[in-house]
This record gives structure tokens, sequence and C-alpha cells, in this order.
């Protein structure tokens, strides 16, 4: 399955229509880091459901934290987070 624009909204529990080109650049840029890190393009057939999740994740994230650097606060990775949907699913190349 692909990530629609309406899934990523229902996601982010967006109901305007304000920031739909910012979420489908955010949706494409997932997507595309998404099959680089694992070699699969992410509306591949059969492509395993933790591949839906991670794509939201990734692009939830990018949507909400547009710049590279927090300030103010303590950041931290979250513990079963995208990387983690798709390690087993990554293609190692050495």
């Amino acid at each position: 399955m692909t990530i629609s624009l309406a899934d990523l909204k229902a996601h982010l529990n967006i109901a305007s229509d304000d920031d739909d080109d910012l979420l489908e650049s955010k949706l494409t840029a997932a997507s595309e880091w998404i099959a680089r890190y694992t070699g699969v393009p992410v509306d591949a057939p059969d492509t395993p459901a933790p591949f839906d999740e991670a794509t939201r994740q990734l692009a939830a994230h990018l949507f909400e934290n547009r710049e590279a650097t927090l300030v103010g606060v303590t950041a931290q990775a979250l513990p079963f987070g995208f990387l983690d949907l798709l390690n087993p699913y990554r293609e190692w190349a050495f």
C-alpha cells in the first residue's frame, strides 16, 4: 500500500487543506528515504505493513519538526521508532 495524502492527514489529525503541498513533499521525502534505506520501493507489490507505518511516522516527523535543530528541549530517540520497523527489511551492503 502506498500512503496517500488523506492517510497522512488522518494520522496527523489534520482536517484543512492549507498544508497539502507541504505534506505531499514530506510524504515524498519519507518514501524516498525509506526506499534507499531498505532497498525496496515503498510502492512495490506486497510491501510489508511496517513500511506503511514507518512512512507515516517519518513523514509526520518531517512535518512536525521542520528544522534540523531543537531549541529549549531535550531530544531523545523513542523506542520502537520507524527504524525499528524497517531494520528487519533493510538491505545491507558493505
